[in-house]
């Protein structure tokens, strides 16, 4: 559906971290989320599909490559020690930033990709002017760059994530989003 805005992102992103958290309290971390592996049903709900990458052991301690390129945390692919939640949460906000924006935030999270270095390098401004953001609301941009951060330990966690001004929007409704949402893919 390409660009689907922040209120479809808002929709989407709470299914997300309910089915993320149910993983990571069992201690349990996928290791793949894009949005290949997210499954919509009709009625716009949300599964976390493909669990060949997961991990239940040692999450707190992972060393091996996983992932896709575009989805991929940089510890991952620097082959440093991760937390698996933290990789989790990288890649849930790379598919947050595909929904609202319908484009990838940057090739891969490597110091040398040229998006993903204008952010480490703080050029905030110049880097949403590039990715066609400079509509986003302020909330949204201070949550993309959370998940987005290049220290696992500076990135959200679930409870952070949900507790974001951006997640609290009170003009947010789920149920009218739904139907929104379900009346624009009727018209597709």
């Amino acid at each position: 559906m390409g660009s689907m805005g922040e209120d479809a992102g808002r929709f989407f992103l709470h299914q997300m971290l309910d089915s993320v958290d149910f993983m990571h309290q069992r201690s349990v971390v996928h290791r793949d989320l894009k949005l290949e592996n997210i499954l919509i049903d009709d009625n716009l709900n949300l599964k976390v599909a493909d669990f060949g990458f997961a991990c239940y052991k040692n999450i707190d301690n992972l060393k091996s490559y996983r992932g896709t390129m575009t989805y991929m945390a940089p510890e991952i692919k620097e082959g440093k020690h991760y937390k698996g939640t933290q990789v989790d949460m990288f890649s849930m906000g790379v598919i947050l930033f595909i929904i609202v924006q319908g484009i990838f935030p940057f090739k891969e999270a490597r110091k040398e990709e040229f998006f993903y270095n204008l952010l480490l390098n703080g050029k905030i401004d110049t880097y949403f002017a590039k990715v066609n953001g400079t509509n986003l609301s302020a909330d949204f941009k201070d949550l993309i760059l959370k998940f987005f951060s290049y220290n696992g330990e500076e990135r959200p966690t679930i409870e952070q994530v949900r507790a974001h001004p951006w997640m609290q929007s009170e003009s947010f409704d789920l149920d009218a989003t739904r139907a929104r949402l379900l009346e624009e893919l009727a018209l597709k």
